[in-house]
């Protein structure tokens, strides 16, 4: 093969994307250098962060200008290898981007074993969302025993595995998500105590109470807007809120902001503490992360959902869906075959 394919962002998205706001692109099949290796991308990750990339506002890490792949975590199969610890055949995980083919240096790269787990799961339960889960849920919220969990978008990549560790952890967990379905997933087989369904709910106040009468000791927002609004008003004494996303604002347009509430009185009185989270900032604590998540589902006791689109071309569309709230579960985008299937 000499030609390989990739997906730029052909102008700035205006609101929600749309399908023209990328481009596919032929390209030559690259070349493998010393310490580098070619790629053949199997699954692309869709996560909602890549919304903030293509804004052309400035954040954490550099965005996506016009013209530029557009990025994103995959897993690939090594094509041809010039690195060593790396042989055609090897499956890796890492920032390949939308692309079908790439070339990569092998300390980017994280080595999988497909039969410890399938391969998808290091774009999902054991990739960054689930070491999303992990470390916020874990580390910065401090769940105990006894303690009333509330997560938002429960159902998706994060929210699913959030719930199952708070559960983990002998915590009482009520989910939201949007949709019947969706609020019986993770309730029937998450095993979430009370699922709340946003979009139906005419009071969706009542509804969290109802679902959690003692109060909220620990919210794992991963929405913001209204949401986040409504949850604040029911937490309790020492509660820990965590900012992992905010997708409800991530269309607004440049100058719409996001104006809510003033919860300074409730953290107050409450003695609350919130905190934003980015999982880069665990990066050196991946392995230990990584082993415990993967004995846990290994064990069956945690479990995860995908939801698989076919075709590199799919990604905008797929981006637009999860932006949309209508990914059920970990969204990904098979570009190639999967021969561990």
């Amino acid at each position: 093969m000499s030609e390989a394919k990739q997906i730029v962002l052909a102008q700035r998205p205006q609101g929600m994307p749309k399908p023209t706001d990328f481009r596919v692109e032929p390209v030559a099949m690259p070349k493998p250098e010393h310490g580098q290796a070619l790629l053949r991308v199997i699954y692309l990750s869709v996560d909602p962060y890549m919304r903030g990339r293509i804004s052309g506002v400035a954040s954490y890490v550099k965005g996506v200008d016009p013209g530029d792949v557009m990025v994103g975590g995959c897993v690939g199969q090594v094509v041809e290898s010039k690195a060593p610890g790396l042989k055609p055949g090897d499956f890796v995980e890492g920032p390949m981007g939308w692309r079908s083919h790439v070339v990569l240096p092998a300390h980017v790269l994280r080595k999988l074993d497909p039969a410890a787990a399938p391969i998808s799961t290091a774009n999902g339960v054991l990739g960054m969302p689930g070491m999303t889960a992990y470390f916020a849920l874990l580390d910065v919220c401090q769940p105990r025993a006894g303690d009333t969990v509330v997560v938002s978008a429960a159902a998706g990549a994060v929210g699913q595995v959030v719930g199952q560790i708070a559960k983990i952890a002998g915590c009482r967990v009520v989910g939201i998500a949007g949709g019947a379905r969706k609020c019986a997933f993770v309730r029937d087989e998450l095993g979430f105590d009370a699922a709340v369904d946003y979009k139906a709910e005419k009071d969706l106040g009542a509804a969290l109470k109802a679902a959690a009468p003692n109060g909220v000791d620990v919210y794992f927002d991963n929405v913001g807007g209204e949401i986040h609004d409504t949850v604040m008003t029911q937490i309790r004494l020492n509660a820990r809120i965590v900012v992992c996303g905010t997708i409800s604002t991530y269309n607004n347009k440049p100058g719409e902001g996001d104006i809510g509430p003033r919860q300074l009185r409730r953290l107050l009185v409450n003695r609350a503490r919130i905190q934003g989270f980015l999982v880069f900032d665990y990066l050196h604590r991946y392995p230990e992360g990584l082993q415990r998540m993967a004995a846990w589902v290994k064990e069956g006791r945690i479990k995860y959902r995908e939801d698989i689109v076919e075709g590199l071309e799919k990604a905008p569309e797929a981006l637009i869906g999860v932006l949309e709230g209508k990914n059920f579960g970990k969204m990904l985008v098979r570009v190639g075959a999967d021969p561990t299937r």
